[in-house]
């Protein structure tokens, strides 16, 4: 029975090391991440520079960019809900450059749902922005109804494809019209759940240790039960 007991103990220290090694794990991870978000915001927050000649999905995302041109008056709206003002659309637009001719697109911003079929001003302006390929789409997205204009992720060839532009969009930083709300990039949307995880983790182990302690405690007992003669 001491040797059970041993190797009971022996077994529940090995596998509380694995609970408290994989927090651990999960707080490196943590630290790191919190890296790249700042070292995101400090990209997204730097001044904006001329749009680069040929943009680079990884090496230009959220890179700070001012655009001089026209915006053209065709529009896709795709869904969103803003926490603040409910459900609505982006507003994106083909916008042509004033110096090349090229067209690329333009994510204005956010319009209430009862805003859809609203005019909203165009023409020349300049506009400051971040460059961005959202990742939105995923196994339970919508597909788009495009008779209907209803796009549900901002998929940017698809977009460039409805709209007849190269595949650029620049989200608006400020506003281009004052009916739509500008919904700058953010690092919001970016999963950090690091924390979660590393507590999920202790959490596991503190409860491995109260098991492993009752289980040995009732081991133990047994042990002493069998060893007590009984009286008759």
């Amino acid at each position: 029975m001491r040797i059970r007991l041993i190797v009971t103990a022996v077994l529940s220290i090995l596998v509380l090391a694995v609970f408290v090694g994989l927090g651990n794990w999960q707080l490196d991870r943590l630290a790191w991440k919190e890296a790249v978000l700042a070292q995101i915001e400090a990209q997204i927050s730097a001044p904006p520079v001329p749009l680069p000649e040929d943009p680079d999905p990884i090496r230009d995302k959220y890179l700070p960019v001012i655009v001089r041109g026209n915006v053209n008056p065709e529009e896709l709206h795709v869904l969103v809900s803003s926490r603040d003002y409910g459900a609505g659309f982006r507003i994106i637009q083909p916008f042509t450059l004033a110096n090349t001719g090229q067209r690329i697109m333009i994510d204005r911003g956010f319009v209430p749902v009862g805003d859809k079929l609203k005019l909203r001003s165009g023409g020349d302006m300049t506009v400051t922005g971040n460059l961005h390929w959202p990742d939105e789409r995923d196994d339970y997205t919508p597909a788009n109804d495009a008779a209907k204009n209803y796009w549900y992720a901002r998929e940017v060839e698809v977009l460039a494809e409805a709209l007849d532009t190269d595949p650029i969009l620049v989200v608006a930083a400020s506003s281009t019209d004052p009916d739509i709300l500008p919904m700058r990039v953010t690092t919001e949307g970016i999963p950090n759940d690091h924390l979660e995880y590393a507590m999920t983790w202790f959490l596991m182990a503190a409860t491995w240790v109260m098991m492993t302690g009752f289980a040995l405690w009732r081991m133990k007992r047994r042990t002493r039960d069998t060893r007590t003669p009984r009286n008759n």
